[in-house]
């Protein structure tokens, strides 16, 4: 899965080490805000200092984070966990932004070819049928 948005709230890292093998371990994590008319925000995490330093994630910055979402159990209650394993950066699309003139604009559809358009284009009648009316019944 992903999102694209800006990044609105970096928290401090967390480490310590672990129980069972006694190696160190890192986690941070980051709030990204979504845009459109009803904004959305999730907080993601990014374990392991390697990547927290790879990613380099910054406040106020545009990106798209790719991630795995997964539940634990602790005393009964459940927890949702989700980790980035990837960060792209690039523009974030703000629906209803002005476009730039002579600027191509994408579209989330794929171009119709004559020979898959569901529509096909009306055709002239024949000619010398006589009917005045253009109804085909």
């Amino acid at each position: 899965m992903e999102l694209t948005g800006r990044i609105i709230a970096v928290m401090e890292p967390r480490s310590g080490v672990s129980a069972r093998s006694g190696n160190p371990w890192m986690t941070q994590e980051y709030v990204i805000e979504v845009p459109g008319q009803y904004p959305k925000r999730c907080v993601f995490n990014i374990f392991g200092e390697d990547r927290i330093k790879q990613f380099n994630i910054q406040m106020n910055e545009d990106i798209t984070i790719q991630f795995d979402i997964d539940a634990r159990e602790y005393n009964g209650r459940w927890y949702n966990d989700i980790r980035a394993y990837n960060v792209v950066r690039g523009q974030v699309p703000v629906p209803g932004a002005p476009v730039a003139p002579g600027a191509p604009v994408a579209s989330p559809f794929p171009p119709i070819s004559a020979a898959t358009d569901p529509f096909p284009a009306s055709q002239e009648p024949v000619s010398g049928e006589g009917s005045a009316d253009d109804l085909p019944f």
